[in-house]
This record gives structure tokens, C-alpha cells and sequence, in this order.
């Protein structure tokens, strides 16, 4: 996933880019960059500033705060590296907090992240090893992943597919999901999912409706209408919104392999999948 500074990041990493420090004696010091009167190497320099303003008063007037701020720009202008290595702090951050975010979560929601009684489930029921999948009909990268989840499915017999409809796309999306949750209630789920996810274009109730009408699976449609909108539907629908901000999740596709995460929908997941799976049987899972 590519982060990117936001132009507001940027300015503040501009302001806050000169350090002040108090030295003892009450003396403020800066530490700016290269100025036409300064070095020519376009090291940091020091410079003393004026004695530290009283409670609640500026430390600087409007020509200091702008001659600071242009010193800092050409500092940066000639050393732009430095903005790589705060996106790169940035990065190294967001990530450590999305870890510690989702290690507590999977400590503390297990049972509803692997073993909630309304979450459509897949393969075998009783599987040694979950799978689990965060996923929109409308997202293009869950329709990539899908053919990996299929093999998955189909090679090893006991993989226990745990699916959450996270609908965050459109309101076609939500339509898609309400389709998909109410064959769950007829037990219709996994074929219905397999002619959702493989649709091109966009998928709402309409184009998902049509899909499933070709299905021959004895669908009873008049029901599966009037479940689209029952209340069980909809509490599934918004547990897995909630399930999925508590974890930190802000995109599909997002896997669970037992306690192990794979965020997106890389070129080998096929081959992830498998190597977590490995690793659950050998070692075991503490949270699932």
C-alpha cells in the first residue's frame, strides 16, 4: 500500500522541521539551514533568537515566523531527501500501530472475528485451520484473489473459509451483500458467492439478483427478496463494519490465516495462504 504526505503533513513538517532548544540562562537557540549569509555546505547552523516570550505570547513576530519559514524551505529544497526519510518514519509508525491495533483485536474478538454463528463459512465447517477474508463484490482485487481462495478451498479439505461481507464500496455493494446473506439463510451461500465475485461491471441488487435467478440450485427467490432486508441481514452487515474498524481495517481484501494477516491481494497469495496454513498446523493458533 502506497502512503502518501498530505500537503497539510508537509507544511507542518515544515513549521516544526526547526527545533528549538532552551538552553541554560533562559537563551533560545535555533537551528536552521543554509541562508545566503550562512553556510555554504548546507549543514545546520545555530543561531541565537530572542529570549523566550512570556505564557501565551508568540515566541516570534510575523517577519521572524516567515524568515524562519524561508530558511527551512531552501534547507529542504536542497536536502528533499529528508522528506523521504520522514515518509519512511511515517510509514514505519502507521504500520506498528495498525500491528499493535490488530494483535489486541485478535486477542479480545476472537470469537466474533473466527466463530461468529452468522458469518457465512466455507469448506469445511469443522476445519482445522480458518481463513478468513474481508471482501467487497465491487472490489477488483477481491475478484483477483478469488480464483487463489478457490483452489484453496478445493486442495485442501480442511480449510474452515470464513467470509465477512464488508461492503465499503458503494451501495451497490451492500445490495450485492444483502443478496449473498440472505441465500446464506436458504444455505445457498458458497454458490451464490461464487456468481457475485466473478461479475463484471458493477454489482448492485439488480445485476446481483439476475446472477443468482440463473443459478440452479433451488433458490426460493420470493424469500431471498424478503430476507435481503430483514434484520438479521442487516445486523451481519454492520457487526463486520464494526469488527472491521476495530481491527484497523480500511480496505478489501484483507485475510486472516489463523493469527497471521495478508492485507491486499498480492501475486503469490496462493502460496502465502498455504505457508500460514503450514505454520497454524505445526505451531498453533492462540486466538482462533
Amino acid at each position: 500500500m502506497t502512503r502518501f504526505l498530505a500537503p497539510s503533513g508537509i507544511r507542518h513538517a515544515l513549521k516544526v522541521g526547526l527545533a528549538a532548544v532552551t538552553l541554560a540562562g533562559g537563551a533560545t537557540w535555533l537551528m536552521a539551514g543554509d541562508t545566503p549569509a550562512g553556510r555554504a555546505d548546507g549543514r545546520l547552523q545555530v543561531a541565537q533568537a530572542a529570549p523566550p516570550a512570556a505564557p501565551g505570547a508568540s515566541a516570534f513576530d510575523t517577519s521572524q515566523k516567515a524568515a524562519i519559514e524561508s530558511i527551512l524551505r531552501d534547507y529542504l529544497i536542497k536536502n528533499p531527501e529528508i522528506m523521504l526519510e520522514i515518509q519512511a518514519a511515517l510509514d514505519a509508525k502507521m504500520e506498528k500501530l495498525q500491528q499493535d491495533k490488530l494483535k489486541l483485536a485478535l486477542t479480545t474478538h476472537g470469537a466474533e472475528i473466527y466463530h461468529s454463528k452468522n458469518a457465512p463459512v466455507a469448506g469445511n465447517p469443522t476445519g482445522d485451520v480458518p481463513v478468513v477474508e474481508f471482501f467487497d463484490y465491487n472490489c477488483g482485487y477481491c475478484k483477483r484473489a478469488f480464483s487463489d481462495i478457490s483452489k484453496l478451498v478445493d486442495g485442501d479439505g480442511k480449510i474452515r473459509l470464513v467470509l465477512k461481507e464488508y461492503p465499503i464500496l458503494s451501495k451497490g455493494s451492500e445490495e450485492a451483500s444483502r443478496v449473498a446473506l440472505a441465500a446464506r439463510m436458504q444455505g445457498k451461500y458458497w454458490p451464490v458467492h461464487q456468481a457475485l465475485i466473478v461479475l463484471r461491471g458493477e454489482v448492485n441488487g439488480q445485476t446481483a439478483l439476475r446472477a443468482v435467478e440463473k443459478l440452479t440450485i433451488g433458490l426460493d427467490m420470493a424469500k431471498l427478496k424478503a430476507d435481503m432486508a430483514s434484520e438479521e441481514v442487516t445486523a451481519e452487515i454492520n457487526r463486520v463494519k464494526m469488527l472491521a474498524k476495530t481491527m484497523g481495517i480500511q480496505g478489501t481484501p484483507h485475510f486472516l490465516v489463523g493469527d497471521h494477516v495478508i492485507p491486499g491481494a498480492p501475486t503469490d497469495l496462493l502460496q502465502q495462504i498455504q505457508s500460514h496454513v503450514a505454520e497454524v498446523r505445526k505451531t498453533g493458533c492462540a486466538v482462533c
